[in-house]
């Protein structure tokens, strides 16, 4: 048999040979790392980042799995993680948007004093304005899957807080820098930092406050550290936060088509809606472990809430202030927070 035949032979052996195997064995598989700050039993890796992982696997034939490390277990600090995705340092982050104050300013208008109302709702208008302007602007240089915001903050104290007075001396620690400037606009002393600092905090003094909803609350053993809790009047909302899914540009290009459709059909707005609602849900479980324990949870009346909001309305003087200062028109940018969000609460 001559060489060309042997050569043609070969060849056309081994197409036979790729031809007949699974197709499982030859399509791509790929596995993407997550790295977040939160302690695996929260709400969110457990109740949402993990079953978005499994959703991901069964939806690609086990071809796309989440490999999932808490708690900052690949090192650096929380307001690190946005830049450990866009470096790729890893694949997946999910951070508050706040934890690097200032960058993202965009975003900061869903985290206005008394802004949000409806958690799922503004979860959904926050990840349409990701979608329509804010990824191709502060997140060019990365890929937000998702985007939403928890339910209402609640200020939970070591002495009681009945009214806006009650504030004045009180170290509080917020999550973000508009947070944190509402805090000080309403008395306090405001201390930013993020999440996993606070039990320690709250234990040596450096605070005798903190502001989070009551869905993170049972993670820290909060209620432990703290015997009083105060919320606003009616539906109103003191705060909240604006939380990412971003994932590294190149991976997400990366991805056979296939693969990336399958991303994009569990991410965007559906994961926004599953997680918002979610943080919603798990404030009862929260207060509940609260009013079990017999702490002091204080529900300020419509006329009381009306002062703080009217002592925060400085916040959005500042802000909007800010955003001219960097080319951003702030006052257009709320105007169209608030009709999303009262479009996505119809």
């Amino acid at each position: 048999m001559n060489t060309v035949l042997k050569s043609t032979l070969a060849g056309a052996l081994a197409l036979t040979a790729i031809a007949a195997m699974p197709v499982a064995a030859i399509a791509q598989e790929v596995t993407l790392r997550l790295h977040q700050f939160m302690p695996p039993v929260a709400s969110l890796p457990k109740h949402v980042l993990k079953p978005w992982g499994e959703r991901l696997a069964a939806e690609s034939g086990g071809r796309l799995t989440v490999q999932h490390f808490d708690t900052m277990s690949l090192g650096g600090r929380p307001p690190e993680l946005i830049d450990q995705a866009r470096d790729g340092v890893v694949d997946v982050i999910l951070t508050l948007v706040g934890y690097t104050p200032g960058r993202f300013p965009r975003s900061e208008v869903f985290e206005l004093p008394f802004m949000m109302k409806d958690p799922v709702a503004t979860s959904v208008a926050f990840w349409d304005m990701v979608e329509s302007d804010f990824q191709a602007n502060e997140f060019a240089d990365m890929k937000i899957l998702s985007a939403w915001v928890h339910g209402p903050g609640v200020i939970h104290s070591s002495e009681p807080i009945e009214r806006l007075e009650d504030m004045k001396g009180k170290t509080v620690r917020g999550p973000t820098r508009v947070i944190t400037d509402m805090l000080g606009e309403l008395g306090a002393t405001p201390v930013g930092m993020p999440l996993p600092s606070i039990p320690q905090s709250l234990s040596k003094g450096v605070i005798d406050s903190t502001v989070i909803p009551w869905e993170i609350t049972p993670s820290i053993r909060l209620t432990e550290l703290v015997g009083n809790h105060t919320e606003m009047g009616g539906d109103e909302a003191l705060y909240t936060a604006t939380f990412v899914l971003v994932m590294n540009k190149a991976k997400y290009e990366s991805l056979p088509d296939d693969l990336r459709a399958v991303l994009d059909a569990e991410s965007g707005a559906k994961f926004s809606r599953i997680a918002g609602q979610l943080m919603l849900d798990k404030d009862a479980p929260g207060r509940a472990i609260a009013e079990k324990a017999g702490n002091n949870i204080i529900k300020l009346d419509e006329a009381e809430t009306a002062r703080w909001k009217a002592a925060a309305q400085p916040v959005y003087d500042r802000w909007i202030a800010d955003m001219k200062a960097k080319g951003i028109d702030g006052e257009e940018l709320i105007v169209r927070a608030k009709a999303q969000i009262a479009k996505r609460s119809n």
